[in-house]
């Protein structure tokens, strides 16, 4: 449908450009108004607040400080240790055969060479006859083969045989020999493994596991345990001791022994042996301490705990154990050095008697401790000590000895 020139209003208002300026002028400046009055104010809150933020980060972390004291005591060494039988094996059989019977049970005990079980070999004792047979055969061929060769030597003043049919002679009593040792070595082999249907005990001890019973195949190939046994009047109690004690440690020297299923109790061992090398991974040295245990009170494979009492080889202090940061590189301690920046030092942990911890080495006596240290603490962190002077638990300031 198409509009003509009369219906188009002819009345329509006209504006300038004058005007339209103006308007968009003022379009702007309020949008700009409302930006200021809007957004600037919330800007400089936030700016405020990182600026307070920041504010705190850079103050220096208040600390409270405590001077070691330093002692003169003992070190008792308490360390966690394994429990292994002195001697614990796993037997065997040697031969093919059925379980003709079983004479032990667990926890019986054996002494050395008692019988604890008797194989059925009946291919191996046949073999054994046959070759006992056979042996028997070459003997008598040696004899017979060892008299001729005699009888024709004999001849030889005579000059009644010649020298071919003497080497022959000879020769036949040599192998004739000869198969008499071989027979006989089969023999004892056989009569080893016959032997083998007996199964002794190696040494005196308790059988800890019996795996088989009556009427079982026993096939050596498969390598199945028999019986296992331990030898129990004697407990090799192993344990690692830290590298700083290790020159105090002496063979011989009696050491006490605390099982957890004894409590109050004390066991005395003796240190027989060390390894007489330091582990480079833990930095310790693998101690053997023997526990006599003829009464049958203790177990293998229990845990237990040597307590070492040594000479106090170094200069050791006394600091609340809440002074100590475990880290993933080792313990340490927090230290308040010039300036007040604190130091992050290593240190090794003598006893530890739950609200007091010995430290044997990494400390001085003129060091400032830095108390419940937080676990963000850095080496050369700015701080501001609240008792610069570093009063220790008892209020004084000085070194005390313990």
């Amino acid at each position: 449908m198409t509009h003509s020139s009369e219906n188009t209003p002819q009345d329509l208002p006209k504006f300038s450009t004058r005007t339209v300026a103006t308007v968009a002028g003022a379009l702007v400046l309020a949008m700009i108004a409302l930006f200021f009055l809007g957004f600037w104010p919330r800007h400089e809150r936030i700016k405020e607040r990182e600026s307070m933020a920041q504010a705190v980060r850079d103050r220096p972390l208040i600390v409270q400080t405590v001077r070691p004291e330093l002692t003169t005591r003992p070190i008792e060494l308490v360390l966690p240790a394994d429990i292994h039988a002195y001697a614990s094996t796993a037997l065997y059989a040697r031969t093919n055969g059925y379980l003709a019977s079983w004479t032990v049970d667990i926890n019986d005990r054996v002494k050395k060479g008692d019988l604890m079980a008797v194989l059925s070999a009946p291919d191996t004792d046949a073999q054994l006859k046959e070759a006992e047979a056979n042996l028997n055969q070459q003997e008598v061929n040696y004899q017979l083969a060892a008299a001729t060769d005699g009888r024709y030597r004999g001849l030889i003043p005579t000059q009644g045989v010649t020298q071919q049919q003497l080497d022959q002679f000879h020769s036949a009593a040599e192998q004739a020999k000869a198969n008499v040792v071989s027979s006989s070595a089969i023999v004892d082999r056989l009569k080893t493994l016959v032997s083998f249907e007996r199964i002794t005990a190696p040494f005196d001890g308790v059988v800890t596991a019996r795996s088989i019973d009556t009427g079982q195949l026993i096939d050596t190939g498969a390598g199945k345990e028999l019986f296992h046994m331990q030898a129990l009047n004697v407990l090799r109690v192993y344990t690692n001791v830290p590298q700083v004690y290790t020159t105090n440690l002496k063979r011989g020297s009696k050491i006490d022994v605390t099982f957890p299923e004894y409590p109050g109790r004390t066991f005395q061992g003796t240190l027989v042996r060390t390894s007489d090398a330091i582990d480079p991974t833990s930095r310790t040295l693998l101690v053997e301490v023997d526990v006599d245990n003829r009464k049958g009170e203790l177990l293998p494979g229990s845990l237990a705990q040597v307590h070492f009492k040594t000479p106090a080889a170094v200069q050791s202090f006394i600091i609340p154990v809440s002074a100590i940061i475990f880290r993933r590189e080792g313990t340490r301690v927090g230290v308040l050095g010039s300036d007040n920046i604190a130091h992050v030092v290593p240190v090794t942990i003598g006893e530890d008697d739950g609200a007091t911890v010995q430290i044997v080495n990494g400390l001085k006596a003129e060091d400032l401790v830095i108390q419940d240290p937080p676990d963000s603490l850095i080496e050369g962190e700015k701080v501001s000590p609240q008792n610069p002077n570093g009063q220790g638990r008892n209020g004084q300031t000085g070194p005390e000895p313990k």
